[in-house]
């Protein structure tokens, strides 16, 4: 009994450990909220030149990276907390990083921009607006946790991961490490392997891997 107590109880600590490193890298989605009218003392534009989403997806073959482009938006701010915002993802300029030009690059971005994926020609924007701002305890690496309504599409859900917020006084950073959202919530399903008939090894995963970097002044 001694023996499967201790079996048991190592397979809960397992079981445990699973789930917070699969939390710490993915977003949490749910159902687009309501944004909230907020008190604001400040308001600050969002600097595109200093502004990038970076991506990632990946097969069994292996993986590809990128970036998109933050074309504009806005932070608003009150006694130095973030209240509320929102920004402008421009897909079309959708960039692949790990490919050379002549050896794929052109191809796979034209790919990510057509109707299996991203159909920049239909939603040639997406956007996040901020729902809510919580403090976040215990990483040194981040001190919020940031939920938005993130439109990619024309599907709008909310996500909510980590970020670490710098106060600069007349403006602000976000900084989001990784997180991951799963596509096929915003109807990307084109190579899922959660699709009968798609084949193991010509499979996409279906999370893409986001990170953030954001300013306004």
């Amino acid at each position: 009994m001694k023996i499967l107590s201790k079996i048991s109880i190592l397979s809960m600590m397992l079981l445990v450990m699973v789930s917070c490193k699969k939390d710490k890298a993915s977003a949490v989605t749910g159902e687009a909220q309501k944004v909230e009218e907020t008190t604001s003392t400040a308001s600050y534009n969002v600097d595109a030149m200093n502004s990038m989403v970076n991506w990632s997806g990946s097969k069994l073959t292996g993986t590809h990276t990128g970036t998109l482009k933050v074309s504009n938006g806005n932070v608003t701010m009150n006694k130095g907390k973030v209240t509320g915002g929102t920004f402008t993802i421009d897909m079309n300029s959708l960039t692949n990083t790990d490919l050379a030009a002549g050896q794929g690059k052109e191809k796979l971005e034209g790919h990510l921009k057509s109707p299996d994926f991203f159909d920049v020609g239909a939603h040639p924007t997406a956007s996040f607006t901020i729902t809510k701002v919580a403090e976040a305890m215990g990483d040194d690496a981040v001190n919020a946790l940031v939920y938005g309504n993130l439109t990619i599409k024309g599907v709008e859900k909310n996500v909510g991961f980590k970020a670490m917020i710098n106060d600069k006084g007349e403006g602000v950073s976000i900084s989001a490490p990784e997180f991951s959202i799963n596509r096929t919530d915003f109807g990307i399903e084109f190579g899922s392997n959660s699709i009968l008939g798609v084949a193991k090894d010509k499979a996409i995963d279906d999370n893409i891997k986001l990170s953030i970097e954001l300013s306004a002044s």
